[in-house]
């Protein structure tokens, strides 16, 4: 496995060493089995046997068959269009939460906003030394935090569109960050096995979690800030207790790297995704195993949950997004084909009114998908 230090490969490719080595069986189809309600044929034979025999055949009425009301159909997103801008890998994807920007950071070493109302290209905010690995943004649309691949954090004022500070986060490359949704505190995590607190404001380091034995490749904050979700190379999730009272869980179920985690919107659920190609709801209090969803047919990447909680997005290395009931793990959607990714699927984010969802990929491309009808 190459070093993490390597500037290059350090974080990217070791997806791909690990998925190398997997065999994920194929997706199983599901078949809904029918209903059926009595029918007249039944009366009809009756009567027959009836006269054979000599009797009288009372007709009967053929039962009232009930109707049962038609299934909602389930939400779907339509390709709207290409953001095409960067060199390389999209890595990472944020939305302003007013839903007219997007920030997308990428392997050819870039920072990019987004007009996402007309598609086009606003400026590229950097040309940093190393790619960027991830970006986040404050909940009041105001400040954006980036880890990069030279093991900093920088941030920015998206209002001037300055540069604040850049600090020296990890002794690896910063894999992930995460803004807290009281906008006060930076949470960034590494291959160092460490994930970090900091106060958005000074970018003073307030806390160290320690506890993962292997890289931390995902974290998520709860709604309520209390608790932080991590996924792990050593197959874990943790979740982590930031304002007392709980003690810390450590989740296990995946056979393989936990690399993307996500936590809905009412903080009842977590749901983990992993190289085995498999996504794992949890419940958020207990700690327990709700469901495994049907697999990709390689690792994924990233997931999102839709504002209302209904709907959980997938990003997988198998090109693919898919959509997933979270109520009952039903698989809804995979977004692909002519209009779809040609890549590995990197990234993935709903806008808040949860009209939009947005993509990025290995082929260096992001997509913007509208939900039908609106």
């Amino acid at each position: 496995m190459p070093n993490p230090r390597n500037s290059n490969i350090k974080c990217n490719w070791l997806p791909f060493l690990v998925a190398g080595c997997l065999a994920v069986s194929p997706e199983g189809s599901q078949k809904n089995a029918s209903a059926w309600g009595p029918t007249a044929s039944g009366n009809i034979g009756r009567a027959r046997i009836l006269a054979m025999r000599g009797a009288a055949a009372t007709p009967t009425a053929a039962p009232t068959i009930a109707q049962t009301p038609a299934p909602t159909a389930p939400k779907k997103y339509i390709f709207s269009k290409t953001l095409s801008g960067h060199s390389s890998w999209v890595n990472t994807i944020a939305i302003s939460p007013d839903g007219k920007m997007l920030v997308s950071g990428g392997r050819d070493r870039t920072i990019r906003l987004w007009n996402l109302e007309t598609g086009s290209e606003i400026t590229t905010l950097i040309q940093d030394s190393r790619e960027v690995r991830s970006v986040a943004i404050s909940p009041d649309g105001k400040t954006l935090a980036s880890g990069s691949g030279d093991e900093t954090i920088k941030v920015w004022n998206l209002e001037t569109r300055e540069l604040v500070r850049t600090v020296k986060a990890h002794s690896y490359s910063v894999r992930t960050v995460a803004i807290s949704p009281d906008g006060r505190t930076l949470a960034s995590a590494s291959p160092d096995r460490t994930i970090k607190l900091w106060n958005l404001e000074t970018a003073a380091e307030e806390r160290t979690l320690r506890g993962h034995d292997s890289f931390v490749w995902s974290i998520a904050f709860s709604p309520d800030g209390k608790t932080l979700a991590s996924g792990s190379y050593d197959r874990t999730v943790r979740i982590w207790n930031l304002g007392g009272g709980r003690r810390n869980r450590v989740l296990q179920g995946h056979s393989q790297a936990v690399l993307a985690v996500a936590v809905s919107p009412d903080g009842n659920t977590l749901a983990s995704g992993s190289t085995d190609g498999s996504i794992k709801l949890w419940n958020m209090d207990t700690g327990t195993q709700q469901s495994t969803l049907a697999r990709h047919f390689q690792w994924v990447s990233s997931l999102a949950f839709s504002p209302d909680g209904q709907i959980l997005a997938s990003a997988s290395a198998d090109n693919t997004l898919k959509l997933w009931n979270t109520s009952n793990g039903a698989a809804i959607d995979t977004l692909t084909g002519e209009n779809g990714h040609t890549a590995p699927v990197t990234c993935v984010a709903f806008t808040a009114d949860g009209k939009t969802l947005i993509s990025g990929s290995a082929d260096n491309t992001i997509k913007i998908w509208h939900l039908e009808g609106s």
